[in-house]
Parts: C-alpha cells; sequence; structure tokens
C-alpha cells in the first residue's frame, strides 16, 4: 500500500502496543522481539503510527502486580527500527520524569525518529505505580499544568525560565535541536474540565482515552462520540482558541472475530466491514487518528485488521 492510499482514509489508524503481563488474556508482557516484529508488520500492512503505554508498576483490581517495560527506553528503539510510521507515547505520565529533562528526551526521540514523534502527554491516574517508586501523587492536576508549560515552552521556544511550586528551570535550553524547530506535535490524554483547558491552551491534540465512553449512550456510537465535541470546545472558547485548530484523538479497544477475555470492556467488535463503519463514524464526529488496542494484539491481529485498513483506504 503507497502512501497516497494511506491519505485517503478518512482518519489515521495507529496500533497501541501492550508492553505489560495481560492476566485477562492469559499473555505475558512481550520481550523485545515480539515487539519489532509487531512493529515492523503493522508499518508493513499500513498503519499509520505506533502507541507505546508509559507505566512503571502496574496492580490490577486483585491487586496482582503486572509486570511492564519503560516505554521511553522502547520509543527509542522503534524510532530506530522503523522507517514511515508516526510513533506516539500513550500516555507519557510528567509525574515521572522532570519536564525539562522530558522535553530534552522528546527532542532526542524525535531526532532518532527522524521527525515521527508525537509526544502524548498525561498526569498519571494509577496510585500504585506512584507510591512504589515514591513519586507524590497529591496536586496531579497542578503539578501537570507546571510540567506541560515547562515542555511545551521548551520545545517550541528552545529556551526557558520558570518558577513554579512544584518545578523550576533556570536560563534552560535546549540544545542541539531535534529536527522539527519547535518540537513534535503535543497531545494531551484529558477528560475534567482543567485538563481539558490545558489541553487547549497548550496542545496540537486532545486524546480520549479507551474507556471513557458517557454514560447512558451506546459506547462507539454517533451519539457517544458527538458528545465530547461540546466540552473539548467549551475548553477552547475559554481559553480564546479557535477549536478548529485542535486536533480530536480516541483510543479504542477492537475485538477482532474469536476474540475472548474482555467482556465488558466496550470495545469496538465485528467484520471487518462492521469495524471499519465503526471508524468511519469516528471520523465523522471530528477524530482525526485512532489509536487502536487490538484483541488478539498478536502478528495474526493485525493480519486480522488489515482488510479493514483495505476498506478505510477506499473510502
Amino acid at each position: 500500500m503507497t502512501l497516497d492510499a494511506a491519505r485517503r482514509r478518512p482518519l489515521k489508524v495507529g496500533l497501541y502496543l501492550p508492553t505489560f503481563d495481560q492476566p485477562w488474556v492469559q499473555t505475558s508482557a512481550p520481550r523485545w522481539g515480539d515487539l519489532l516484529d509487531a512493529a515492523r508488520h503493522a508499518e508493513a500492512v499500513g498503519f499509520d503510527s505506533l502507541w507505546v503505554p508509559d507505566h512503571l508498576h502496574i496492580r490490577d483490581d486483585a491487586g496482582e502486580h503486572l509486570g511492564v517495560w519503560e516505554g521511553w527506553s522502547l520509543l527509542a528503539a522503534l524510532a530506530a527500527v522503523t522507517d514511515r510510521v508516526e510513533l506516539g507515547s500513550l500516555v507519557v505520565c510528567t509525574a515521572f520524569r522532570n519536564p525539562a529533562l522530558l522535553a530534552k528526551m522528546v527532542d532526542t526521540v524525535d531526532e532518532i525518529s527522524g521527525g515521527r514523534f508525537v509526544l502524548g502527554l498525561g498526569a498519571g491516574w494509577h496510585e500504585p505505580e506512584f507510591r512504589a517508586f515514591g513519586y507524590p501523587f497529591d496536586h496531579r492536576v497542578a503539578r501537570f499544568a507546571e510540567a506541560l508549560t515547562i515542555i511545551a515552552g521548551l520545545l517550541r521556544q528552545g529556551h526557558m525560565d520558570f518558577e513554579g511550586t512544584y518545578f523550576q528551570v533556570h536560563d534552560c535550553e535546549l540544545r542541539p535541536r531535534g529536527p522539527r524547530p519547535q518540537g513534535p506535535p503535543i497531545l494531551v490524554g484529558a477528560e475534567g474540565p482543567r485538563m481539558l483547558c490545558l489541553a487547549a491552551q497548550h496542545a496540537d491534540a486532545w486524546g480520549r482515552d479507551f474507556d471513557r465512553v458517557n454514560p447512558d449512550l451506546v459506547p462507539y456510537s454517533a451519539e457517544d462520540l458527538a458528545a465530547w465535541g461540546p466540552r473539548v470546545d467549551a475548553a477552547c472558547a475559554e481559553v480564546g482558541r479557535d477549536p478548529t485548530t485542535l486536533e480530536r484523538t480516541a483510543a479504542v479497544f477492537v475485538d477482532l472475530p474469536g476474540a475472548t477475555g474482555r467482556e465488558g470492556w466496550n470495545a469496538l467488535a465485528g467484520s471487518s466491514e462492521e469495524l471499519a463503519e465503526g471508524l468511519r463514524t469516528y471520523a465523522h464526529a471530528g477524530f482525526t487518528h485512532v489509536q487502536l488496542w487490538l484483541e488478539p494484539s498478536t502478528l495474526a491481529g493485525i493480519d486480522a485488521f488489515a482488510p479493514v485498513l483495505e476498506l478505510l483506504d477506499r473510502a
């Protein structure tokens, strides 16, 4: 498939790479070789992007510890072994790294990728990993706001002074710069009003998480997806931004035929035609990019989804 064919799609389609144990489907955290094979195969069949989570320590509802690989190391490696696909973090927790250092890391990964990186950022939510690694869990949105100010400022201006309650930088400069003078695009994962306003103020794109569906509406329906528009638009209006300049993205569970173990996860499911139509619903609702967590998350799963990409390319 050519790049021209990919551009005929109504929206970009990315693949989420689970980097942790998944006991609900009896799957252990993939080894690097498995992730490498999946990344190269996804690029070959025509996915537009690859996305990696940022977790350090995961405990499930039963208190069981799930193994997980560190995301930034994987992103740097994937940047070096892929050629075409965009690479994104879904999403980086700003609490886990000093924001100025994170901006430096972002420029470096963007350099390795040749300008294919998308920086997804969030405040974090999984308290056990904060506690396990010694990061404060209080004032997460306030801490995120300061971190985002520093990261966006450094990437877009290259130099910054900032004195905040939680973070400070003095005469901080990014040098050398990556392939894009203003750094890669920034995506902010947000749901509540404060986070949505921060996305509207600083980000190039807003991202909806996998399980964020609206009560009393059919998940992934046109009504469910359309309900997000007024919230994002209102956040833009509050900060004086044209809402058409903020891209909308969404993470989506997709259960392929024969998938097991994810009952109740509100996954998009059905035939290739039904999956393609479901993704077109996202495009009609104004979403420009989706990140898909396939089940099964295997090479066979990627192959099973390939016909959906072909159907979308005919749109």
